[in-house]
């Protein structure tokens, strides 16, 4: 074998020694090779599902390709204009050529639609000018011997001002900004600037905000509801902390559709609470419960409850009640030792189940829909909107990309957390 040439003649232990080393290392990447070929499959439908779904989603949050694909040689000379004073006749006579040579086609709508959706009225205006451009209006003079310039001006006189050729120089890109800045509450002005929306515009950084907050009132409510029981199950029998589990895992066998309507016949005026606190006492009149945000609260919470459950549980089991006992020995007081020794120790719990009910509350649609009011509506409910009845891809995909960059700065902070954490635990 190659390995034992390279051992001395005179010292037969050495070789034997190098020809071992070199078979284990051919067992273990034969091992890895064997491991990797059984993970390859999965690699693979993460990707196919996951992954390449989330970056073109994400791609089409700047994705803007529809006047480079009907217009592409007039993009290609605006993408040179310096857009402080009108375009020369030879960006005329190009636009002129190619609306000619479009008009009709579904490209052509593509395009007029897309540049209506930043400023309304342009589409009538692609389609007008359309209309009245001569088949050949860039191969030969246009009609009456007019220049292409004066053609399209004489079509509509919007083409003589600078602002309807700042708007195609802004979209003379396949990728633009446009979608996200929206998202924020900014857009570009006629001069290309960033600048705040109007005020009947802006209402996208009023929803985000809306959404964070109601997610983090549900994962704070979750959190105080499901970390007593977490702690109950933990530290009783097992054929308790069992039965205890068969009625937190309960919900999941019920559709969440059915527990939202249940919760809506539930908290109506006429509903089963209402008439159960006015035969108590406590109220006189019913408590509106519902279409606002109490009923997205209640409703939320309840579904979301196990998600925090669940990991606190998990990790409770782990711990030993020696610790607190030993703390308690020692003098400290029995909630000192729970807050100084238990609660450090569940807080990786505390972490993961937080950021999973938060995760899972930011891209809930059915819930607020139902139970809320429209004041009450998440980013979900836009990013549904845009995609099902306006079909407008761009801005929902910029919605989701707010989101999803969200969920990413909380998945990291939640590491960093946890693995300062850990540091310091292996410190002490």
């Amino acid at each position: 074998m190659p390995d034992v040439a390279l051992a001395l003649p005179d010292n037969p232990g050495a070789a034997r020694t190098v020809s071992l080393k070199a078979q284990l290392r051919r067992a273990e990447r034969r091992k890895k090779l064997k491991y990797g070929a059984l993970i390859v499959p999965l690699v693979v439908f993460l990707l196919l599902t996951f992954v390449w779904p989330i970056a073109a989603l994400m791609k089409r949050a700047v994705d803007n390709p529809e006047v480079v694909a009907a217009f592409p040689a007039t993009c290609a000379l605006l993408r040179g204009w310096d857009g402080r004073s009108p375009p020369d006749d030879t960006v005329f006579a190009t636009l002129a050529n190619e609306m000619a040579a479009t008009r009709g086609t579904p490209v052509f709508a593509s395009a007029a639609k897309r540049l209506n959706m930043e400023q309304p009225g342009f589409r009538s205006l692609m389609m007008k000018t359309a209309k009245a451009l001569p088949p050949a209006a860039g191969r030969s003079a246009p009609a009456a011997g007019r220049s292409a310039r004066a053609a399209l001006i004489a079509a509509d006189a919007r083409w003589g001002e600078l602002a309807a050729w700042q708007l195609f120089a802004r979209n003379a890109s396949p990728y633009t900004a446009r979608y996200l800045l929206a998202s924020v509450d900014r857009k570009y002005d006629d001069a290309g600037h960033i600048v705040a929306a109007g005020a009947d515009e802006a209402i996208y950084v009023k929803v985000l905000k809306r959404t964070f907050g109601m997610s983090a009132v549900v994962t704070a409510c979750c959190l105080l509801l499901g970390f007593p029981l977490a702690y109950l199950m933990a530290t009783q029998p097992a054929r308790v902390a069992n039965v205890l589990m068969i009625f937190v895992l309960l919900p999941f066998w019920t559709s969440i559709l059915v527990r939202v309507a249940a919760w809506l016949v539930l908290l109506q005026r006429e509903g089963l609470v209402n008439q159960a606190l006015r035969a108590a006492g406590i109220i006189e009149k019913p408590l509106e419960l519902v279409f606002n945000d109490i009923g997205v609260y209640i409703s939320m919470v309840h579904i979301l409850l196990p998600f925090m459950i669940l990991p606190l549980y998990s990790v409770m089991k782990g711990i030993s009640p020696l610790y607190v006992r030993a703390a308690i020995s020692l003098g400290c007081p029995p909630i000192a030792s729970f807050w100084k020794v238990y609660f450090p120790q569940a807080l990786p719990g505390v972490g993961a189940g937080g950021l999973l009910v938060f995760i899972l509350c930011m891209g809930y649609y059915i819930t607020p829909a139902l139970l809320g009011s429209p004041g009450e509506q998440m980013a979900s409910y836009f990013i549904a909107f845009y995609t099902n009845q306006t079909v407008n891809w761009g801005m929902a995909a910029a919605l989701s990309a707010i989101l999803f960059m969200a969920t990413l700065v909380l998945y990291m902070v939640y590491l960093r957390l946890v693995g300062g954490q850990e540091s310091a635990s292996r410190t002490t």
